[in-house]
This record gives C-alpha cells, structure tokens and sequence, in this order.
C-alpha cells in the first residue's frame, strides 16, 4: 500500500484502491458511457499517485469508445513517482499487467518536469501528460478544456492547499461547458469552494462504507480565477 510521507496519507483507499477508482472517478463522472458519445475526450486529475486511475480510465474508454477515438488525460502531480515505486503499487493487480507494462516501460526511471506520453490500441489513441510541479502554479499555466475531473489530491485535511478555492476556480476555468467532477472528499469546506467555482455539487454515497462523496457539473459560466 503506497503511502505519502511528505502528506501522512495513503495514495489511495485500504479497501481497495481499483474499486474506489471505479465507484468515485468513473461512475461519479458517467464513465465510460459518456466516452461512447463522441470522438474526443479530456480529462483533468489533480493527482496523478500511481497511475491506477489513468490505467482504468485508459481501460474504459478502449473498451466503449468509438473506433478513431482520442482521450486525452491531464494529470497535475508534485512529486511523481520513480518507475520501480509505480510498478511495485500497480502490481496488487495483476489483471492490469499488460496496461502496467506499457505505462511503467515508458514511464522516466526517476522523472523530472512533465511527463507526455503516446498510446495506441486498435484504432484509438491516447495522450498522458504529466504537469509536474504545484498544482496551481501549473494549473495557471496550463491549456485544456476538460470534459471531466477527477479531484484526488491526498485528504483535504492533510493537503488543503490541493483544494482551495483559488484552485477550485482555476479548475472551473479550465473546463468545458456541461464539464462533471467527481471527488471522494465529501469535506463541506470543499464543497463551497468548488460552488464558489461554479459547480452545482451533490452527494453521493462513497466507497467502501464512507458516507459520502462529490460530484457535480458546471453549472454556469466559471467565476474568474482572478
């Protein structure tokens, strides 16, 4: 089980990391339906960890996207991790060895600055980048319009920084319209600054007996970061 010293705080659920990925990140974003529904799709994660939520995303939309396809996937991560420490996280799941593989084989033995990656699958493509450095910082910088988010920074309470409302608004700013997020964190805090943002947020039951999560859409034109 990876775990964060620098933030005390695992890199994902006890239970079992893969199911929460599924139940908050792809269900609470209508994943993969949504990826059936047209030729392109972007994502925005703050947090990249291991790599376990790209690896199922990548999973997801291969299997329901149309042929010609292409997703790109943006993933915003402070200190990456080396590719023997992603590769030993990764390999609690051996039915993901062959999507592991090919991340981990192309992946920087010790990374340092972004991280753009290139994958093909039986007519449909996939494009990784790695925004490394703060999320703010980066997110400032940064050029997409996502369809999706996925909010997976380490437990608000010990990273509060990774949910302010600063970047909150950074995030609403760069989405599109009708864009969704999804969050395992049910924190009220956290939830009024993504409403701040422009999100209408709701509850929704969590994973492995957490009470509650978030997820939501924009509801209306992003509130400028300022």
């Amino acid at each position: 089980m990876p775990y964060s010293e620098e933030f005390g705080d695992f890199y994902y659920s006890r239970a079992d990391g893969r199911a929460e990925c599924r139940h908050v990140f792809l269900a609470g974003n209508g994943l993969p339906q949504r990826f059936a529904e047209r030729p392109g799709f972007v994502i925005g994660e703050l947090g990249f960890g291991t790599g376990l939520n790209f690896i199922e995303t990548w999973s997801a939309f291969e299997t329901a996207a149309p042929e010609g396809a292409r997703l790109e996937f943006h993933s915003f991560e402070l200190s990456a991790l080396s590719r023997s420490d992603m590769a030993r996280a990764l390999s609690a799941w051996p039915d993901l060895a062959e999507r592991t593989s090919r991340l981990t084989a192309a992946w920087p033995d010790a990374p340092a600055g972004d991280i753009r990656l290139e994958f093909q699958d039986a007519g449909r493509s996939v494009g990784l980048l790695i925004h490394a450095g703060p999320a703010l910082e980066r997110l400032q910088a940064a050029r997409l319009d996502a369809d999706a988010w996925f909010l997976d920074g380490f437990s608000p309470a010990r990273n509060p920084d990774m949910w302010s409302q600063e970047l909150m608004r950074l995030v609403a700013a760069r989405t599109a319209p009708g864009c969704t997020f999804a969050t395992y964190s049910a924190a009220g805090w956290v939830r009024r600054n993504l409403e701040a943002a422009g999100f209408a947020v709701e509850k929704r039951p969590g994973h492995a007996g957490k009470r509650a999560m978030s997820a939501g859409i924009l509801a209306g034109a992003a509130v400028s970061p300022g």
